[in-house]
């Protein structure tokens, strides 16, 4: 017998094989197989990396419901029930100017839950109220006011945040569960035990509109004053009369059980040019740590637009036109073989130097420091008064900045440290070599004049997407390769109730929610 696979029936099959290959590629479901692969390699080209990535921790979801339960029983007191009319045999009853005067929310969690929701469960919660009542028994009538108890209350109310068409996290839905399982009114009076007998329709009416009244509240707190709560979250603003930032969404928030998750484009743009972007080509940030409320990673692609942005908006460009004595008098020292053969008007016109970056500082992350390196021209020139300027020298400048980064309130701000520092000539080694006595004048020029005027910008900082009356506290700066993070508590430095009401859309409270929910969904 030969080797095996050697005879005809070898052939044979490998001839099939090669029959039913080529049927595949050629076929439509090869075609539809290829395209689908070729979309999906250029979908992961051109997926955008974030500049600035947030994270919220399951341990600020206590804060948050503090003063968000605060925030919903304000709004649960404003439940309006209309009027209640019936009659049962020869027993008539209106009940009007139905109002909640107390609200016991003596249980309840908030926690989160996959799919993009925020959920709220509320048990065992209770409402007074106070309304007025009007019953007609045969020919006996009876009046006035009266208080009523809903006790068993239970919500369960869900917010579905998602990316809207601007780039700004959305409350985008609520689903809403609520019951009142029983009622209880505080009849007294002459008619005492008939009030009591017959009750059980007005309860009933009365815990049945109840049920079907805290739901189109709590969407309507959430569709409408919630969102307009983040609408005070900077999306594209301006940073400062130069440059603005961009920290649109790029995808909708990821919920998973301990965190919310979202990406921002994390983006500086100079304002002359609004439609500007940058290539993000940085290490993309990670979070993985979970003990804080709060953290926010920065890559380097953030600082990097940030610096790109300043060098196209003309910031770092400087002219320094009174120069110490010292420094004056050395510089005249040194170019004394080209002043000497000029006109004595030009000789004694003062000295000036201008500063200015020949390309795009950048920054570096490592887990060990923050810097920043910038490549400067040096031009020393004469600057006679109603003449044009006599240029002395052109050096190149090479400086290294460290960068200490701190969080404060809601601003990420940048303290600047002259590191390094050296001039050369691109012209001549001999040229570089007469600059050495201008190393150290010049550092120390640089640290007097030019870092006081660049730290005084930096350090204004930037603001970070977080809604107004929301601050960081107690933050704790973490360099790695490529980024950096920052791990903070969250603190409310305004209520809930404030900033909604100072920014509550016009008309709010009489105009209903978009898309209300159906009456059936709010009783249970």
């Amino acid at each position: 017998m030969g080797p095996r696979g050697s005879g005809p029936s070898a052939k044979c099959r490998q001839y099939h094989r090669l029959q039913l290959l080529q049927s595949y590629t050629d076929g439509p479901l090869a075609m539809a197989l290829l395209g689908a692969l070729l979309l999906a390699l250029l979908a992961g080209a051109h997926a955008e990396l974030p500049g600035c990535k947030i994270r919220i921790t399951s341990k600020a979801l206590e804060l948050v419901k503090q003063e968000g339960l605060r925030f919903l029983e304000q709004e649960l007191e404003t439940i309006t029930i209309p009027d209640l009319r019936g009659e049962e045999g020869h027993f008539y009853y209106n009940i009007s100017e139905v109002k909640v005067t107390k609200l016991q929310l003596r249980s309840s969690e908030l926690h989160f839950q996959p799919e993009q929701e925020l959920m709220l469960q509320i048990t065992n919660a209770s409402l007074g109220l106070r309304f007025r009542r009007q019953l007609l028994y045969w020919f006996f009538y009876d009046g006035g006011y009266i208080n009523a108890s809903a006790d068993g209350v239970s919500i369960r109310t869900g917010l579905q945040l998602s990316q809207d068409p601007t780039g700004r996290m959305k409350v985008s839905n609520v689903s809403c569960q609520a019951s009142v399982s029983k009622m209880h009114m505080a009849f007294g009076g002459t008619f005492k035990k008939v009030y009591d007998f017959l009750s059980t329709f007005i309860t009933s009416g009365m815990r049945f509109l109840l049920n079907q009244q805290i739901c189109p509240v709590l969407y309507h707190s959430g569709m409408v004053l919630l969102n307009s709560l983040l609408d005070t979250v900077p999306v594209r603003s301006s940073v400062d009369e130069l440059v603005g930032i961009d920290y649109s969404l790029l995808k909708d928030p990821v919920v998973s059980n301990d965190n919310l998750d979202m990406e921002f484009r994390g983006e500086f743009f100079p304002l002359v040019e609004g439609d500007w972007s940058f290539l993000n080509q940085a290490v993309e940030p990670q979070l993985q740590e979970e003990e804080r409320m709060v953290y926010v990673a920065f890559s380097e692609f953030f600082f990097d637009s940030a610096l790109e942005s300043y060098f196209w908006a003309g910031a770092f460009r400087l002219s320094l036109e009174k120069l110490p004595k010292d420094l004056d008098m050395l510089l005249r020292a040194t170019y004394f073989g080209s002043i000497v053969l000029l006109t004595p008007a030009e000789i004694d016109s003062p000295l000036k130097l201008d500063l200015r970056a020949i390309a795009p500082p950048r920054c570096t992350i490592k887990p060990t420091d923050t810097t920043i390196s910038i490549t400067a021209s040096v031009t020393i020139a004469l600057n006679p008064p109603h003449l044009p300027e006599i240029q002395l020298s052109r050096m190149i400048m090479e400086a290294r900045l460290s960068a200490k980064m701190a969080l404060r309130g809601k601003a990420l701000r940048t303290q600047l440290e002259l590191h390094r520092f050296r001039i050369y000539s691109n012209q001549s080694a001999l040229e570089s070599l007469a600059l050495i006595p201008l190393q150290a004048p010049l550092k120390t020029l640089l640290q007097i004049g030019v870092m006081p005027l660049l730290n005084e910008r930096t350090w204004r900082g930037v603001q970070i997407p977080l809604p107004e009356g929301i601050s960081f506290t107690h933050e704790v700066v973490t360099n790695h390769a490529g980024f950096l993070t920052v791990g903070a508590d969250l603190h409310f430095a305004k209520g809930l109730r404030e900033v909604i009401e100072k920014n509550r859309p016009a008309n709010s409270r009489d105009a209903q929610a978009p898309s209300a929910p159906p009456l059936s969904t709010a009783a249970a």
